[in-house]
């Protein structure tokens, strides 16, 4: 049984996966369905967590619109994700950056790795 459910999610397993991190900034181009359109939205934020493994694989990024702050959850191996493009590298020492929550303004940035 277990072999059976490897096998058929290793055949939903996305051939290239972007090399992104906890603290980094990215951009993710997403599906969305209008009726009988289609067209891809940019969510650019935070990424505050990365978990699972697989195809269950999800990653939270968070963005300040106007004000309020937005999380939003991906599945990495979703066929809704065009493509996720890092904008800039973090540096960060957590697994999770949840206390970006309770921050705002200047406070709420991740520094930047310079290399």
């Amino acid at each position: 049984m277990n072999e059976i459910i490897k096998s058929i999610e290793a055949e939903q397993l996305k051939a290239e996966v972007p090399q992104f991190n906890v603290g980094d900034t990215v951009k993710v181009y997403g599906k969305i369905k209008e009726g009988n359109r289609e067209r891809i939205q940019v969510f650019e934020g935070i990424v505050l967590k990365r978990q699972g493994g697989g195809a269950r694989e999800t990653f939270t990024v968070r963005k300040n619109s106007n004000g309020i702050g937005v999380e939003k959850t991906w599945p990495l191996h979703s066929p809704n994700v065009e493509k996720v493009e890092v904008v800039r590298k973090g540096k960060v020492r957590r697994a999770k950056l949840n206390y970006l929550r309770g921050r705002v303004g200047k406070k709420a940035k991740v520094k930047e790795l310079v290399k």
